[in-house]
Formats: structure tokens, sequence, C-alpha cells
């Protein structure tokens, strides 16, 4: 016997205490005193040993009705090693009453705890669903149905999978946690995925006919969904609660929309701008002029040539862009990249005004040079 402290006193509770009482006390103390929180502390480790040794008797309702009754003389034979024996000898530190109060503790030092069929309901998956939209529906933005599969409870057995239709019975091997604890080396215990119920807590023995245990079956199903103006390709969107149903209650996953943008064959995007490439002649080019050009929203947009505009020259058309996602009043800009075009085939009135247009070309060319070398 390692002390001869009354074992109430020594976990700081009363004789009438509960067993849930005395093992809340105990996990106290021990968490206090245990040796890991108190290295080289002889005093913390000799407590440590004292609460232990109180508790391996109070716990166990034999023991403590002979404790009751006869004190430390109820196990001076067997208990204890005398007052310099080993305070440990005859505990049963590898029973399932201590090992449950030690991973209690672990748990705690770790912040996983420990709650019975917590695995039981499980969300269910998430589903994908590709979208292809115009640029026009990109920019406009609208509320557009599609059909999905996805899941449901099996309406015979209530989700369960049982063929009764009841939830299924707690697992009898690891009691309801999904897991099992093994104790090594007397102190360490380690937890695994119970094999019997593959962590759910619970274990299917009739199974429902019409799911066949799974507690679900495949739906085809319709829903509308509203896609803001000014999608960007590539963006995903999330529809909340409308994945795949959970499995024993659990919540329903989520619906992710993955939308693609088709290339336009006039506008290029880039974010909220457009670029369209339009071909010009030489004639305007140089001359200048007007022509129309039909924007991204229908609209007709008349667009000025300067005079004297060059090939990979740009206009800027503000606002005649794509719209800014989510918004109806903010748009980017229309870039317009000018692309002079080159005759191939030329009529002979049109050869005789160029050779004319190049012969005073010529003139203010040879002037020019004269200039800058006289």
């Amino acid at each position: 016997m390692s002390t001869t402290e009354d074992y109430y006193s020594v976990l700081g509770v009363q004789k009438t205490a509960s067993a849930d009482e005395i093992k809340k006390a105990y996990r106290k103390l021990a968490m206090q005193y245990h040796p890991d929180r108190n290295p080289d502390n002889k005093e913390a480790e000799a407590k440590f040993k004292d609460i232990n040794e109180a508790y391996e008797v109070l716990k166990d309702e034999q023991k403590r009705a002979a404790y009751d009754r006869y004190g430390h003389q109820a196990f001076a034979g067997g208990m204890g090693g005398g007052a310099g024996g080993n305070p440990f000898n005859g505990f049963d530190f590898t029973g399932a009453g201590f090992a449950d109060v030690f991973s209690d503790i672990f748990s705690e030092f770790t912040g996983q705890g420990r709650s019975r069929a917590r695995n039981y309901a499980k969300r269910g998956d998430d589903i994908r669903y590709d979208m292809t939209l115009s640029l026009e529906e990109a920019f406009t933005g609208l509320e557009k149905e599609i059909n999905i599969t996805t899941s449901q409870a099996c309406d015979a057995c209530h989700g369960h999978g049982t063929a009764d239709g009841k939830e299924p019975p707690v697992c009898a091997t690891c009691g309801g946690s999904g897991k099992v604890r093994t104790q090594q080396g007397g102190f360490f215990v380690f937890e695994t995925t119970c094999p019997q119920c593959k962590g759910t807590g619970r274990v299917v023995v009739d199974k429902c006919k019409k799911c066949r245990g799974t507690g679900k079956e495949r739906i085809e199903k319709s829903l509308k969904v509203k896609i803001p103006a000014g999608i960007e390709n590539g963006v995903r969107m999330r529809v909340s609660g409308e994945g795949e149903v959970g499995k024993n209650g659990g919540p329903k996953g989520d619906l992710y929309v993955f939308v693609s943008v088709k290339p336009h064959k006039v506008f290029e995007r880039d974010g909220a701008d457009l670029f369209v490439e339009q071909p010009i002649s030489m004639a305007k080019a140089a001359l200048g002029g007007k022509f129309k050009l039909k924007g991204i929203d229908g609209e007709e947009i008349e667009v000025e040539i300067k005079a004297g505009t060059q090939p990979g020259d740009r206009l800027r058309l503000k606002g005649k862009g794509m719209r800014y996602m989510g918004t109806t009043d903010r748009r980017g800009d229309l870039f317009v990249l000018f692309k002079v075009v080159i005759p191939t085939k030329l009529s002979d009135a049109q050869k005789e005004c160029l050779k004319k247009f190049e012969e005073e070309a010529s003139v203010e060319e040879k002037s020019f040079w004269g200039k800058l070398f006289s």
C-alpha cells in the first residue's frame, strides 16, 4: 500500500460520491499530476501513484464495498506490497476500466475527445455539373434549368439500409464509437477503425431489399440554376444541399456547377474587356471614315476611323465590353484593332491612281532626303 490516506480524501470526493463523480475527480487529478506534465517532479509522481491506487479500488464496486467495510486492511494481503513495495502491484492496468480513463486523458492532451456513434451519420457526396454558355449568355446572365443524377433516402428503409426500416443496432465490437483500442506497453493506447462496422458504429444485419443496404436510391432531378451576368470561363458555382443524400440521416452534399464560356466568332475576351479585329481598306486608313459595329449586347455602335490610321492601331470604346461579374451597371471596354487590308487584285484605273500616288510620294521623299543631306 503506497498511501495510508483515505482513498476518498486522495481523490477529493465524499464517501457518497457516485461512480461518475469518482471518475471525473480521478481524471482531473490524473491530468494535473501526470508525469508528462511534471517531469522530474518526485512529489507529483508520488501523488500520481496515490490517486491511481485510490481510483483502482473505488472504481470497482466489489473492491469499494470491501474498502468501505474494512478500510486498507481489506487489501493488506493482496493489493499492496508493503510500505516499501511497488504501489502498482495488484493493479489491473490492462483492464478496460483504466484503458478507458487513460484514453480519455490522452484525448484531452491531443484535443480529440471520444463520442459514441459519432460516425454513424455521414454527409452526402458532392456532385459536379458542367455547363457551357455562349458569350452573349455570359454577358446577360440567365436562369437555366438543368437535369442531374443524384440520390435520395430510400423510402423503404428511411435511409437506414435495414429490412425493418429502423436504425441498425450499435456495433458490439466497438460499442458504437467506430474505433477499437488496443493497449501496448502499459500506458500506450492505440485507436484504429473498427473492422466490424468500418467506423460507422452500427452494423446492418438484414439489408433492405430495395436499396441493398445502401440507404439511398438514384433519381433524376431537374432544378434551376441562376447564372450571374458577366460570369467568366472556369468559374465554379456552389449550390448548397443539392448533392448526394447524406448517409443515415447525415446532411446532403453540394452541387458544383463548372461554367465554360464558348469562344466567340467575333470577340475575344480578357476579363471584362472585349477585343475585335476590324479590317479596313487602304483608302479608309488614309482618308478616315466610319463604319457600324454590333456590340455584345446587340447595340449598333458607330465607329470613326481617323485619317492616317496605321495597321495595328486600336480604338478604345469605353463601357462597351462585358459586364463585371455579378453587376448590371459596370462594364469593361471594347477595343477595336484595325487591320489594313492590302488589295491583291487591282483594276487598270486603280493601278493608274496608285502610280500617280506613288510618283507624288516619291517627289516628297526625294525632297525630304535632299534637305537632310544638303
